[in-house]
């Protein structure tokens, strides 16, 4: 591989490993505490998972479906597919074990790696009608004591398993490596079905690193960035802001603690980078403004009156446009001390410089609030089948009845 640029992802993952070892890549709470891995880490753990799926069978061309909430170690394990030159098939965690049978079928799946119990039942309930399941492992061995299925797996043991393997042939992971090619498939994709049966969707590396740089150099991201990932792993958008774009950046991922605590992690972490579709702006500021019916009357007033100059001139002071008076220039850095400042820290949204959203059509009110208060948030356009981004919205060119330029 000397010389070799780093066109497929696990290429990409040692070549962040190498440049910036000691960066963190990833972060998880759990119990409440946030706990870190570098890339240099991260490189590790997914060679070790590499190997061990490697002994227990896994080899080119196979699928392997990942299932669960956003954890680091699903994370690694399409990473780990890949090493291998395997294809991961991430499926949607809130789905029943009736609708994930049509992707196990599907996309023939052999392996599986899942989050916890829950995820491992489902897919108990319908291996009978999967013969070609071979092998779960699982992450979480919380309710795991009595299953002793000779093919349920502890992901802890496959890893050990696998770092025997690194020690007697050290040479075997960077060789599959090296086998892989940018036109080999590095993810599946199902999409929502809504004109029949869901579809999966196979992306090439060449294709998806190519739309991940595109959007790293659209908004100017770095390793200095970092991003909050709750969305599905099983969706595109996910996919393109937490595997891709990090691995081309650098920058981290966090992932939260559960579902219920995003807007607490999100508050803690502070990203810079930040997507949800509309319903979960709407939400923030429908919370936002059932506090403020509680706040003194003097609260209110003030809200009120410097949310009228952000709607005034906040987006085009955002925007960086001539024609704002001084007087309304003033008021709004009086507003931003005031108030905006105070509000997008309550949002967790006081170091967000790039905000996207997608997924459904956002209302320009909606759309309005947020930049006004002096979030830089941008609509995105796509499907599964463009590897998320068709078009984007450039800084400064913001239309709110529009969804950007042709990418």
């Amino acid at each position: 591989m000397s010389g070799r640029s780093a066109d497929t992802f696990p290429l990409l993952l040692q070549q962040q490993a190498a440049a910036r070892p000691d960066h963190p890549a990833v972060r998880e709470k759990d119990l409440g505490i946030w706990q870190s891995w570098t890339w240099s880490q991260v490189s590790e753990e997914v060679r070790a998972l590499a190997c061990g799926l490697a002994e227990l069978g896994f080899k080119r061309g196979d699928n392997l479906a990942i299932i669960g909430d956003n954890r680091p170690r699903l994370y690694w394990a399409m990473a780990a597919a890949q090493c291998l030159g395997g294809v991961p098939v991430p499926m949607y965690q809130d789905a029943v074990a009736s609708e994930m049978l049509f992707v196990l079928q599907d996309a023939e799946i052999k392996f599986a790696i899942v989050e916890d119990q829950e995820q491992v039942d489902k897919l108990l309930e319908v291996k009978e009608q999967c013969p070609q399941l071979a092998h779960i492992v699982y992450d979480e061995p919380r309710g795991m004591r009595h299953y002793d299925q000779p093919f349920m797996h502890d992901l802890d043991q496959v890893q050990e398993t696998g770092r025997a393997r690194m020690r007697q042939h050290p040479d075997f992971i960077d060789a599959e490596i090296g086998k892989g090619s940018p036109g080999d498939v590095a993810i599946m994709l199902y999409t929502s079905g809504t004109t029949g049966k869901p579809k999966g969707v196979c992306l090439t590396h060449a294709g998806f690193i190519v739309a991940a740089r595109s959007g790293v150099d659209f908004d100017h991201l770095d390793a200095r960035d970092s991003v909050l990932s709750y969305l599905p792993m099983a969706w595109v958008g996910d996919h393109l802001f937490s595997y891709g774009q990090a691995l081309v950046a650098g920058f981290t991922i966090n992932c939260p603690e559960s579902g219920d605590t995003v807007m607490t992690d999100l508050r803690e972490i502070g990203p810079t980078y930040y997507f949800a579709p509309p319903r979960v702006f709407e939400n923030l500021l429908t919370q936002v403004m059932i506090r403020m019916e509680d706040a003194s009357a003097m609260k209110r007033r003030m809200f009120h009156y410097f949310m009228d100059v952000a709607r005034r001139c906040g987006s085009e002071i955002l925007d960086r446009k001539a024609g704002v008076s001084a007087g309304d220039r003033l008021l709004y850095a009086l507003g931003d001390l005031c108030v905006y400042a105070p509000l997008r820290n309550v949002l967790g949204m006081s170091r967000i410089r790039v905000a996207y959203t997608a997924g459904a059509a956002i209302g320009p009110d909606l759309f309005r609030f947020y930049r006004s208060i002096g979030v830089n948030l941008k609509q995105l356009y796509g499907s599964t089948e463009t590897c998320a981004a068709v078009c984007l919205q450039p800084d400064g060119e913001i239309k709110f009845d529009s969804v950007g330029k042709p990418i």
